[in-house]
């Protein structure tokens, strides 16, 4: 639920807007980013200016037709705009009740504490799973602050779900092959290993892989919940069948073993 330049310059959350009307956005919590704008160099470029901040909420809103969005995040530090300034037009939006949580992704720990110096921050975003795992210790330090996570690339742009057990070949600018590199060698293949031992106890469960891999990134300490792309009405609910259930403390165990010798070389 993401409304940017990047991601169908709003879209995304035109398509919320319109599948939570008659009655369902009660039921739901809504999710956006603010932070990149088209830039004709460089493609994009950070932008978290006052000016910039409340323009794009109020054009969120309109999109989701809502009068409140519920987790508001910084998508990218803004090496050019003192957190400070964003941080701001942050505040005047949630006393204003038009966001109800300030989130920052992407931010490390210090940045965190230089925000906080002008606001609460209530949730961190991160990329983190199984085959990316390093930011664990940044997430339980959130945790014991009082901010959770929501981890993206659970999936490891989907490598974790059992789908690719032969190299495939994307086309060029995939986000698969541009952002991640699951797909690159030798990294593709350590992370086959790590899919045998996801198969046994997927087997064992008799559920797909990608509930194991769900489970085992919203049973870390600090993760709220798994952030997962879908492209199927099916994958949805198959996806969130994953909350039903746990990985028990051996199976977490053998998973950080296989993980950690996936990862050792690393």
């Amino acid at each position: 639920m993401i409304r940017l330049p990047s991601y169908g310059n709003g879209y995304s959350e035109q398509l919320i807007g319109e599948a939570l009307a008659g009655g369902y956005r009660d039921r739901v919590l809504i999710s956006t980013k603010f932070g990149l704008a088209p830039d004709a160099l460089r493609g994009m470029r950070n932008d978290t200016s006052f000016k910039a901040v409340i323009r794009e909420a109020e054009s969120s809103l309109m999109n989701l037709k809502t009068d409140v969005i519920d987790f508001y995040f910084i998508h990218w530090p803004d090496p050019d705009t003192p957190i400070a300034e964003t941080m701001s037009a942050l505040n005047l939006l949630r006393n204003a009740g038009k966001i109800r949580f300030l989130g920052v992704s992407n931010f490390s720990r210090e940045q965190i504490q230089e925000a906080e110096k002008y606001g609460k921050i209530d949730v961190q975003q991160l990329q983190f799973s199984m085959v990316h795992p390093k930011h664990k210790a940044l997430i339980e330090w959130g945790s014991k602050q009082g901010i959770d996570a929501f981890t993206y690339g659970s999936l490891g742009s989907g490598i974790l779900s059992g789908k690719y057990r032969t190299l495939p070949e994307f086309k060029p600018g995939d986000t698969r092959i541009t952002f991640y590199d699951y797909f690159k060698e030798p990294k593709f293949s350590k992370i086959q290993k790590l899919l045998v031992v996801m198969d046994e106890i997927a087997a064992r469960r008799q559920c797909p892989v990608s509930q194991v891999a769900i489970n085992w990134c919203v049973q870390n300490q600090g993760v709220a919940t798994a952030l997962i792309g879908m492209t199927k009405p099916g994958h949805v609910a198959e996806n969130c069948a994953a909350f039903t259930w746990k990985l028990t403390e051996a199976e977490m165990t053998r998973l950080n073993a296989a993980i950690d010798q996936t990862l050792k070389d690393e």
